[in-house]
């Protein structure tokens, strides 16, 4: 399956693309939910795997069903094993930071990978990134900086988990960006879930009965069953989300909307967690809300002009 670039996207394909954008934002933080109530009796590397073992059992058969092929063009084989690593890496850095720490602060420090995809769109990738939509995004770090705060001290090198999280899921948007192009959304979750699959299981099989906490696997018992089938199929639904997304509008306009993940999983954190930003945080939140909504904002502005100016003919 083709996809029109984002590049010359219509603004209905932009509008639905942010709706697809939003629902990922909703359903990734029930993700980090699940994660992090396994992580009291599971490894890290085990609910990693688990994440990717059940998204790709529950690929399959939509696969399937909707009559797509699991044949991969040569030249895409790379791509799509980068994306796997790259999210394997970003999803195992951040659940092992969310073991201890919760999941707002986690989050917030992982919130430099919006601006790492703008900065790559703007000055390597050539996309057409305005002054104003760049000004927000200096906003908007200025309110990661307010919700940041000083981590080390209070969680020592785990505090850096995140960073690593941010540098492997911006490589993650942005391969994703060029393979929904060319590649079917399903088709790309169901690979992604396989080629990280075969990736995590010889690591967890050479793992067992070291004793490492991260990595040596055990047997969960009774409800973690469920927070790792949990970890699974959230991450399923909300990856598809925002692959189908990608495929819509540009990677300028949807990276600041995932900003939004913040509120949702300040509020997850608190009625699961008993865990609540204190008011320097909630000043960060709101400055990093408004910024991401303007730069939509300018986006559609831009979108909408370009739009006319190719349907209107000259008088």
């Amino acid at each position: 399956m083709t996809h029109a670039p984002p590049e010359t996207a219509s603004p209905d394909r932009i509008l639905t693309g942010v709706v697809l954008m939003l629902g990922f934002c909703v359903t990734a933080p029930l993700l980090d939910v699940a994660a992090k109530l396994a992580s009291s009796s599971v490894p890290v590397g085990q609910i990693t795997a688990a994440r990717f073992v059940v998204q790709c059992l529950l690929m399959a058969p939509v696969v399937w069903m909707m009559g797509l092929t699991l044949r991969v063009a040569r030249g895409q084989l790379l791509a799509l094993v980068l994306r796997a690593v790259f999210l394997l890496v970003s999803t195992f850095c951040f659940i092992a930071a969310i073991r201890v720490m919760p999941l707002a602060d986690a989050l917030a420090i992982a919130f430099i990978a919006p601006f790492i995809v703008l900065l790559i769109g703007k000055y390597y990738l050539g996309e057409d990134v305005g002054p104003r939509r760049v000004g927000a995004a200096i906003v908007g770090f200025v309110g990661v900086l307010f919700v940041i705060q000083p981590s080390f001290a209070a969680f020592g090198a785990l505090s850096l988990f995140p960073l690593g999280t941010a540098v492997a899921f911006a490589l993650y948007i942005l391969v994703t960006r060029g393979l929904s192009r060319r590649v079917h959304p399903v088709t790309l979750q169901f690979h992604t879930g396989l080629f990280a699959s075969l990736m995590c299981l010889p690591v967890l099989m050479l793992a067992e009965g070291t004793g490492s906490l991260l990595l040596d696997p055990v047997w969960p018992q009774d409800i973690a069953w469920l927070w790792l089938f949990g970890v699974g199929f959230f991450a399923a639904l909300s990856h598809m989300m925002m692959a189908y997304a990608l495929s819509l509008a540009p990677s300028a306009t949807l990276a600041p909307m995932q900003y939004l993940e913040l509120p949702m999983a300040t509020l997850l954190g608190y009625l699961v967690f008993a865990d609540f930003p204190n008011r320097l945080s909630l000043a960060g939140i709101v400055i990093i809300i408004a910024a991401g909504l303007y730069m939509i904002h300018r986006e559609r502005v831009t979108a909408r002009q370009s739009h006319s100016a190719q349907v209107i003919p000259p008088i």
